[in-house]
């Protein structure tokens, strides 16, 4: 180690927790380094540019004086995570058993058990008549916990049973850079065979069960690129390349079964290419040629494609055509949603179909009988929740399996009889230890814009909340990539609504929860429009007196770290701590360098920044090179070392600046999981959970709730 190193090194390792003086610890300092580059003839400077060096010790001892500070500063806490821990872990069913779904001769389900970190997948074969069959012995398919075995990171990737049982095919990652490889196994009992394939991320099988289609991503950029054709007695095969940079490939079969299919997806456009997979070795066929700005997706049904497409319909609509021939002269309308609607998804079965439509941030599912030529929807009991399609792989089933939840209702897993237009509760989920959903409430509230949009947002409290503005209030939001937010249930979260904190969703602009032109709205040049409408909800929230900037807390994880980001350089009196998990917060530095994992495919998302007037907009919201000397709220910035998605270093970078500028004297913490752990975090749910417990420990105590 040179001279240079061992220096700065020590002036970390000087700023750590051990022995400090009475004053109290000193936050770590990372070292300046002149680095400078120019964008558009301009020159940026940027001293902390050398903590990307990820194998240089010095950025090593820099992340674990940061950590050492972290936990010194927050030793008193620990009882109350502890206890925040034990609380929520009182309320889990740990020894569990998903809803058994049927799939040819078996059911298969997922097991939990208490003290076991990861599940187990599991079926039993079929009784009488194809019912549930108590007294069928047990087939473990896949044990994690066994998997992860002197691991401390265990992410599974796809995991798939070919069409006629006999055999297995999982990926897995230990690295927590979401780096899978490919291994096959035969059923029942046999052993791991691979792994057959590195960096793969995706999977099928074709219907001869002895030919796997895979995708592997590109070592560089991380894309999804190449389809593989892997037959027996063969080496694998290249079947597709994608070869523009802006496009990423994925795999799946129809429903039915009868096809493969092969999607490359942009943000803006969608392509298609299926393959019949009763003849494995054939060619792919385009369904429809890309064309900029049209999405599609496919499914099959009694030899005609069923296309979910935006063509000539901005929030979607079904359409038909024959296998032979999908192009648009020969489409049949199947489904358009109503004003304000969108057509989010579609599942086929060979009785009926399901579209799901978004209205107001609300799913719904409508359903179309074929033998009758009817629609009709299935009624939800909440006026906040979320309902998604799960399970149900069976193209020939009579029902419709859903599972439907709330802020404060635990999921339910229901199959739905269409014939009968009946459903059927299967499971809902435990929580223990006394809970009662009626002891909460749930609200949709609307908060008008800046701009005048009307932005949802969706908020749970336990009755006798405050209206005071006494109250502390928890508002969460993310709004990228045309991901809405969901109204879903989280045990953790009784914890804060025991202690007399509100929990609201800002459904900002950049989600899709308001249909397509909420996505739009919120994306490219107009990107603003995500950071400005959560601060229009949080000033909302305080002026309606549901909470003060002094009990207001904040959270965001990834492009929803950035808008944290975002929105504490704008607003910082506004809120009073803030939780920045992995958060995109250097935006500049990443969306300017191409030979990061995932940054071409984003230009469609955030701009080109190669674009003057893309550059700018950027530069304007940037967190990082935004921070200002002023006061901050409390803040908490938590990452992953091996983090694939946000790389580590953006959050580290964005702390050592902000060190050198806040003037306030709340705490600054970054925390970092040095060991093999993902965009997520720690892949096992004991783990998750004492992570998610230290978390909410710190916010609440920054609002002086401290046990």
């Amino acid at each position: 180690m040179s001279r240079t190193a061992a220096r700065l090194i020590a002036i970390a390792l000087a700023a750590l927790p051990l022995g400090a003086a009475a004053e109290g610890p000193v936050p770590p300092v990372a070292p300046r380094k002149e680095h400078r580059t120019v964008w558009h003839g301009e020159e940026f400077s940027d001293p902390w540019f050398w903590l990307r060096e990820k194998e240089n010790p010095e950025v090593r001892a820099y992340l674990e004086a940061e950590n050492r500070y972290a936990a010194e500063m927050t030793r008193a806490q620990e009882p109350f995570a502890r206890a925040l821990y034990d609380e929520t872990l009182a309320r889990i069913q740990q020894t569990d058993l998903s809803v058994p779904e049927r799939r040819g001769r078996f059911f298969y389900y997922r097991r939990t058990v208490e003290g076991q970190q990861y599940p187990l997948l599991c079926r039993r074969a079929a009784g009488p008549g194809g019912a549930w069959n108590d007294g069928a012995p047990e087939e473990v398919l896949l044990d994690q916990n066994a998997l992860a075995a002197g691991l401390p990171y265990l992410g599974l990737g796809d995991v798939e049973v070919s069409d006629d049982g006999r055999r297995l095919l999982y990926t897995a990652d230990t690295t927590g850079f979401r780096q899978y490889r490919l291994f096959r196994r035969e059923l029942p009992g046999g052993a791991a065979e691979g792994p057959l394939a590195e960096r793969v991320t995706g999977v099928a099988w074709a219907a001869d069960g002895a030919t796997v289609f895979y995708v592997t991503e590109d070592e560089r950029t991380k894309r999804s690129d190449t389809v593989w054709r892997l037959s027996p007695g063969r080496p694998p095969a290249k079947v597709y390349e994608e070869k523009d940079a802006l496009y990423a490939v994925e795999l799946s079969r129809t429903r039915d079964r009868r096809y493969l299919v092969v999607t490359s997806r942009s943000t803006d456009t969608w392509e298609q290419r299926v393959l019949d997979a009763r003849r494995p070795g054939g060619a792919l066929r385009v369904v429809l040629p890309r064309r900029k700005g049209h999405r599609y997706t496919v499914e099959h049904r009694q030899g005609r494609f069923y296309l979910r497409t935006n063509l000539d319909a901005r929030d979607f609509r079904v359409v038909s055509a024959p296998v032979a021939d999908a192009s648009p002269a020969r489409w049949r309308p199947f489904f358009t949603p109503g004003p304000g609607g969108k057509a989010a998804g579609l599942d086929l079965y060979r009785d009926f179909a399901v579209v799901t439509e978004r209205q107001a941030g609300l799913a719904r599912f409508r359903v179309h009988e074929f033998a009758k030529g009817t629609w009709h929807t299935v009624e939800m009991a909440e006026a906040v929740y979320d309902a998604r399609a799960t399970g149900n792989a069976d193209a020939d089933s009579p029902t419709f399996r859903f599972e439907a939840q709330g802020l404060a209702s635990p999921p339910a897993v229901f199959d739905y009889q269409v014939a009968a237009r009946r459903k059927v509760l299967r499971k809902q989920e435990a929580v223990l230890g006394g809970f009662d959903a009626a002891a909460y409430a749930t609200e949709r509230l609307w908060v008008k814009a800046r701009d005048g949009a009307q932005v949802p947002v969706s908020i749970v409290y336990k009755k006798g909340f405050p209206r005071d503005g006494s109250g502390a209030l928890w508002l969460y939001g993310y709004g990228s990539y045309g991901y809405g937010q969901s109204a879903r249930f989280r045990h953790e979260r009784l914890a804060l609504l025991d202690r007399g904190v509100a929990f609201a969703i800002a459904h900002v602009r950049g989600g899709d929860e308001m249909g397509e032109l909420w996505h739009q709205d919120g994306m490219l040049l107009e990107k603003r429009n995500t950071f400005r409408d959560f601060v229009d909800v949080a000033e909302a929230l305080v002026r309606e007196r549901w909470t003060s900037p002094a009990r207001l807390v904040a959270e965001g994880g990834s492009a929803g770290g950035l808008l944290m980001g975002a929105v504490v350089n704008m607003r910082p009196e506004l809120f009073r701590a803030v939780h920045l998990a992995v958060p995109f917060v250097d935006v500049l530095n990443t969306m300017m360098d191409a030979t990061l994992p995932l940054t071409v495919g984003e230009y469609l998302e955030w701009g080109d920044p190669g674009d003057p007037a893309a550059f700018a907009v950027m530069r304007a919201y940037s967190p990082y090179d935004n921070l200002q000397r002023t006061a901050y709220p409390a803040l908490l910035v938590t990452t992953s070392l091996n983090d694939s998605q946000v790389m580590y270093w953006e959050p580290a970078k964005y702390v050592a600046k902000l060190r050198t500028l806040k003037t306030d004297e709340r705490l600054l913490l970054l925390r970092v999981r040095m060991e093999p752990a993902g965009h997520g975090g720690a892949s096992g749910r004991y783990d998750a959970l004492r992570d998610r417990s230290w978390q909410l420990a710190f916010l609440l105590s920054q609002v002086g709730i401290t046990r």
